[in-house]
Formats: C-alpha cells, structure tokens, sequence
C-alpha cells in the first residue's frame, strides 16, 4: 500500500494567507487538542500522574536523548554575544541528522512511514538554528507534533495527562535549559507587555491545574510558595524561570503576569489565557508564518 504521509511545507507565507489558516482544518484541531489537554489537568499536581504508557514512556526517552548532546555540545566561549551563542547549531544539527531514526525507534513499525512527516515538526520545536531564537511558534511545532501522535494513535486520550503534566513539562525543561545554555534570544518578543518571552502555555495549563485549589492566583508570586510548589504546578515552574533569568521588580520586566495575579479566580485565569493564546499566538501572523502542513494537519478548510 503507497503511504499516504506527506513532507509537510510553509503555506501561511503571506498576511493574506491568515483567513485561510484561521478557516483551515489544521488550526480547529489544534485549538481543540489544546483546550482538551488544558482541561484534563484542571486540578491535578505534577505528582498526580500515574503509571506512563509505553508510548509516554518512549517520548520521555526521546527528550533526554536530546538533552544529553547539550554535554556533547557545551556552549562556545569564544564568543561575547549577550544572545546566541554558535553551538546551539551543532545542537539542532544533532537533532536533525537523528531525528528520524529516533522517530523509528519510538513508532511501531507499521508507523514508520509516518517518520519522516513527523520529523518535520519535532525538528521546529527546540528554535531556529539560524536566527539562534525560540519563540511560541517553535513550542506550538511541538503541540502539532503531539497532535500528529494522538492522529496516528500512538497517543490514547487515556494519555492526556501525562501528555501535559509529563511529556509537556519535560519539553519545557529541555527547551528551558536551551534558552539558558545557548542564549537563545527571545523569537518575536513583545517585551514586558508580552506574557513571556519564550513560552505560553505553560501559563495556559498551569492555572488549568490550579482550578479548584485553594491558592488564588495573588499567591503565584509568592516565593515561599514557588520553593515549596514549582515542582508540582507547570504555572510557577514559569514564574521561577522568568525570576531566574531577569532582574529587577517582577512588575516591571513581567507585567501581563503581574496583573494576571490580580485575577480572583483561577477559572477566569485560564479562560482569558485560552482566548489570548487564539489571539496572540495562532492568530498572528509572525508567530505562525514558519508552520508547515501535511496529511496530517491540513492546511484545507474543515
């Protein structure tokens, strides 16, 4: 039987290609597979995740593969540049060169044909290896490619939780670990209006996991709380990092953030970052411009 599986290309290249991305198959179901993980960890913990899957325990030995060639490509102190440092390319060479084999040693075999595909969007999710950059577009590349699992069936719904509160984090803490390394410099920064500079949803499914809690959202500042909590909720994981690697008054260099935490409901939380995740980040056109399209997830009207 010929493989229906396709090299996925560019088709968002101009503004005017946005109507069509908005209407296209490709972003409904993404919208959807990101609000349904959203909701599967409404008031779960980190450590409320049960036994993994094969298939999440497979994924988990993708990412710290991936992790371990930051030690083979340590960051080159030769150059001064406050961004960017050069061996993030070497990185994300690694990446492609073994990407589809690793996708081959992760699939069932009557998958495999599904690799090259898939690779397409696992190798756009860690940042741009030319501009030395990450942004929201590279961590939505990721989203698609859980998605294309979950499409294949790789990924059962019975994974949703681990998805985000395992596989998500995960990528979050390799991505993090980039960032900080390489000096990746922010893609598409809005600066202190923006709600971060390199991630979003980590804020959109963390106050998901804080709905139903007793922590308001006033107390997700709170260093005390972040200590005794960062582990466990993706949310203050973030606000650790941003702290970690910026300084100054939190209000200052974070104020979308700040002013979140004078939201008095977790509920009114999550739905106003669902709403500005559509807004800021699907619908703009520099954040998606670089998404690619295949058999998968079409870039055709649903």
């Amino acid at each position: 039987m010929t493989s229906t599986y396709q090299t996925p290309q560019r088709r968002i290249l101009d503004p005017k290609d946005m109507g069509q991305w908005l209407a296209s198959s490709a972003y409904i179901e993404i919208v959807s597979f990101v609000e349904q993980l959203s909701q599967s960890v409404q008031g779960r913990r980190v450590s409320s995740v049960g036994a993994l899957s094969p298939q999440v325990e497979g994924i988990v030995r993708l990412l710290s593969q991936a992790e371990s060639w930051i030690n083979k490509y340590p960051p080159d102190m030769t150059t001064s540049s406050r961004f960017g440092n050069r061996s993030f390319r070497s990185w994300e060479a690694e990446l492609q060169q073994q990407v589809e084999q690793m996708l081959r040693e992760l699939l069932p075999v009557e998958r495999h044909d599904a690799a090259p595909e898939l690779a397409s969007y696992l190798v756009a999710s860690f940042g741009n290896a030319t501009r030395i950059d990450y942004g929201s577009g590279h961590e939505l590349s990721f989203v698609m490619w859980l998605l294309c699992l979950c499409k294949i069936g790789f990924l059962e719904p019975s994974d949703s939780v681990a998805i985000v509160l395992t596989v998500f984090r995960q990528y979050i803490q390799l991505c993090q670990q980039l960032q900080r390394i390489y000096k990746l410099e922010p893609a598409g920064s809005h600066g202190v209006w923006g709600l971060d500079d390199f991630q979003f949803l980590p804020f959109y499914f963390g106050s998901a996991q804080f709905i139903g809690s007793e922590t308001t959202p006033a107390a997700s500042l709170d260093k005390g709380l972040i200590d005794r909590e960062g582990d466990e909720y993706l949310y203050l994981q973030g606000i650790r990092f941003i702290s970690e690697m910026k300084r100054g008054p939190f209000f200052e260099h974070s104020r979308q953030l700040y002013d979140i935490s004078g939201v008095p409901r977790w509920e009114k939380v999550n739905q106003g970052l669902g709403k500005m995740y559509k807004a800021e980040v699907m619908g703009k056109f520099p954040v998606v411009q670089h998404l690619v399209f295949g058999s998968l997830l079409s870039f055709s009207s649903a």
